[in-house]
């Protein structure tokens, strides 16, 4: 017997209008003007003939050594785009700003302590060639692969760029993840070289990275050479003949090297996904189709002008720091903001100060971190003056209405829109979201892009009713979707393709309302199942936030012998707010009111922290294992592992 289809209990009906300044002076109103399209609905169907499409977005945003052939080779489940150009990424990113507008600063670069730099196109460029050149010296070649495990440093973006520059494939790992979780990944693709630092700031202490690096090292049996930047200064351990001084090795090199001519369909990294069990899938991107994605959905959704200030307050270790803090913002030679340390240090109002002093037009955070600047009050907003910012922005996880208001009325002075975007690792680029010429409802990504096709399917394969949950697909190809899992095509098949054959499964679960907005609620790993019914946890979780008193949720599913699964819910309260049975009581009674009385939780815990990946994400399996008494795995790799020792305090 087929499952039943996901249920749709959480409504939101207001709706946010853009203003007709930001409609007639956005970059899309202009681009459809330019093409005849007169509206939304002409734009997307029209956008729909592939060839015709993505060959008009490549003229607007890429220069090719060698114009492609044809703009789709589709062999399902692979795809080339602009089949037969020649191309590197990096000279759209880099060459041609350093030789049209040298003087343009590409990026303001601000420590935790406090130290500045700001770095023009001309310096990028002459940082990229010197590093490149030295990686060159190294003995790396064309299809070599290099490890970076940098913080949100200057030379995190120079190192990719280096690396793309000679054709080399970069692999990042986030600075934050073990040793051990490094070291899979280097052996995973077999990288020669690793690009570190010696100790970086986070909330006012050092962390030991260097130290890591080795450990991983002494496990990765491939890497010939360790290059450490100087970050900190303090003393680190020193392997003579392997590891190596960034500065030194960069002081002497030339200023000028040539980029590689490379094909469109080349590697131009391998990021892996992240997890706390199992073994990391290797996503590859390649140089030419992901340029043009990219920076047609960075210029469209956010609207980019030349005289912006773009904040992506995201880790370049991570999808959204490679496409929209690198690549993208490189690509339309805007200039950004790159932060090292914590939002909240050493005060709360850190990253506004930020905004407030470089002017900052246009931000783009996670609903995790505006859930936790709402539990600690707007006082520490209303310090600063924010008027400089013109469109906001989410991504990572579905946005709960009230995160979304809040937002809109503190961050953004209740005049600017927000562009919740829904993407992956794997598109690559924005898939769904609005654009500034959109009517918004809080929560919702919108639509699917201009070039995507997208739908709700239930579990048989077909359409999912309007208002009913289902599984989140991909209808047709897009120039940034992933070329495969590095030494994994099995594995490839088997996760996106094999449930509906020519369809791309996301692995999340949604809804399009009556309206055709799209509802993105969660994983769908993570549905619950109560009584014969499917329930989303998002919906519950933003259902909880929606209280006066609470500041983030996690619900989860235990094992019950009559309903299948009982709601548990975990509750981090607001600031101020006091532990109380009442209090409990009133929450479930809250969701009961909000979305019906098959969603009232069984147990309601308060608890001061919850455990979340790096990028944010609460980690809902590790909080079921922990309460049905399971072992819940390596979590090394969580932001604040020891939040998983906190859930056995909860009250």
């Amino acid at each position: 017997m087929p499952e039943a289809d996901i249920s749709v209990l959480l409504k939101e009906k207001r709706i946010f209008k853009p203003s007709q300044k930001l409609v007639s002076e956005s970059n899309v109103k202009k681009w459809m003007d330019k093409q005849g399209i007169r509206s939304y609905e002409e734009l997307m169907k029209k956008s729909q003939d592939t060839e015709w499409f993505w060959g008009e977005a490549a003229k607007e945003f890429v220069e090719w050594y060698s114009p492609p052939k044809k703009v789709l080779d589709w062999k399902l489940p692979y795809s080339n785009w602009f089949v037969g150009a020649k191309y590197n990424i990096v000279h759209d990113a880099v060459d041609r700003h350093a030789k049209r507008h040298p003087d343009k600063v590409a990026y303001y670069f601000e420590g935790e302590p406090g130290d500045r730099r700001k770095m023009t196109y001309k310096e990028l460029s002459d940082e990229v060639c010197r590093l490149a050149n030295a990686l060159k010296k190294l003995g790396l070649k064309r299809g070599d692969r290099v490890s970076i495990y940098l913080p949100m440093i200057l030379e995190l973006p120079v190192a990719m760029l280096a690396c793309a520059k000679i054709g080399v494939a970069h692999s990042v790992v986030f600075s934050g993840f073990s040793s051990l979780a490094l070291a899979d990944r280097i052996n995973d693709c077999g990288a020669r070289v690793l690009i570190t630092c010696d100790t970086f700031w986070r909330r006012g202490k050092t962390v030991a990275l260097k130290a890591a690096a080795d450990e991983a090292a002494r496990q990765a049996p491939s890497i010939e050479h360790v290059v450490v930047v100087k970050r900190t200064g303090e003393n680190i351990p020193w392997t003579n003949g392997r590891d190596l001084s960034y500065q030194d090795i960069t002081a002497n090199e030339s200023t000028a090297c040539e980029t590689e001519k490379m094909e469109a369909n080349d590697l131009l990294y391998i990021l892996y996904t992240s997890g706390t069990t199992g073994k990391p899938k290797g996503v590859m991107q390649r140089h030419g189709g992901y340029a043009v994605n990219i920076a047609l959905t960075l210029s469209w959704v956010f609207d980019l002008k030349d005289n912006d200030i773009w904040w992506g307050a995201a880790d370049a270790g991570w999808v959204t720091g490679h496409s929209y803090i690198v690549y993208a913002p490189l690509i339309l030679g805007t200039t950004s903001i790159i932060y090292e340390g914590a939002p909240d240090w050493p005060e709360a109002d850190r990253w506004w100060d930020i905004i407030e002093n470089y002017k900052v037009t246009v931000f783009y955070t996670s609903p995790t971190a505006i859930r936790m600047f709402m539990k600690l009050g707007t006082e520490w907003v209303k310090k600063h003056d924010l008027s400089s910012l013109r469109l906001l922005g989410s991504v990572g996880e579905p946005i709960n209405p009230e995160a979304w208001i809040w937002y809109q009325l503190n961050i953004g002075g209740g005049r600017c829109q927000i562009m919740d975007t829904w993407w992956q690792t794997e598109t690559g680029a924005f898939a769904i979201a609005p654009l500034p010429i959109s009517e918004l409802k809080p929560g919702s990504a919108v639509r699917p892009l201009p070039g995507m096709a997208a739908d709700i399917y239930t579990d048989e394969g077909k359409r999912a009713p309007a208002e009913t949950g289902g599984n989140l697909v991909l209808l047709s190809p897009w120039p940034a979707m992933l070329g495969g899992l590095y030494k994994n095509p099995e594995k490839y098949q088997e996760t996106y393709w094999a449930k509906y054959p020519g369809v791309y499964l996301t692995g999340d679960i949604g809804r399009i309302d009556a309206d055709g907005y799209y509802w993105v609620q969660g994983r769908a790993d993570d549905v619950l199942k109560v009584s014969g019914h499917r329930l989303s946890n998002s919906e519950l979780e933003s259902s909880l936030v929606s209280h006066m008193s609470v500041s983030e949720a996690a619900v989860i599913g235990k094992p019950h012998e009559l309903k299948g699964e009982s709601i548990v819910a975990f509750v981090i309260l607001k600031k101020g707010i006091e532990v109380s049975e009442p209090l409990r009581k009133e929450l479930r009674e809250h969701v009961g009111k909000e979305i019906g009385k098959i969603a009232m939780p069984d147990e309601v815990w308060f608890v001061a922290d919850l455990p979340k990946t790096r990028s944010g994400k609460i980690m809902r399996r590790v909080i079921r294992k922990k309460v049905i008494g399971e072992p819940v795995g390596d979590i090394s790799t969580l932001m604040n592992p020891e939040a998983v020792a906190e859930l056995d305090k909860a009250k």
